[in-house]
């Protein structure tokens, strides 16, 4: 489920609601799209989430970048795409 939340959110730059908050999201692929790193800072607020994920043969595995990782699941899971 996360891989896929993850996937949905477009390459580059875009925008997505959370919380009733705007935020501009950054998402970059390396290595063939099986690392990604994403970053979203809320829009005229400091509020931010920024997080790797990395895709194995055995394993997918998150890593968020020294905040919880509560906060990024929640993000990940509940976040909707702007136009």
């Amino acid at each position: 489920m996360l891989t896929e939340r993850i996937k949905a959110i477009p390459l580059g730059y875009s925008r997505v609601l959370f919380q009733n908050k705007r935020y501009g999201v950054t998402r970059s692929n390396f290595n063939n799209g099986k690392s990604i790193k994403v970053y979203a800072e809320e829009l005229g607020g400091n509020d931010f989430i920024s997080f790797n994920f990395y895709i194995t043969d055995k394993v997918e595995q998150l890593k968020p970048c020294e905040m919880p990782e509560a906060k990024v699941i929640i993000f990940i899971n509940n976040f909707q795409l702007q136009d």
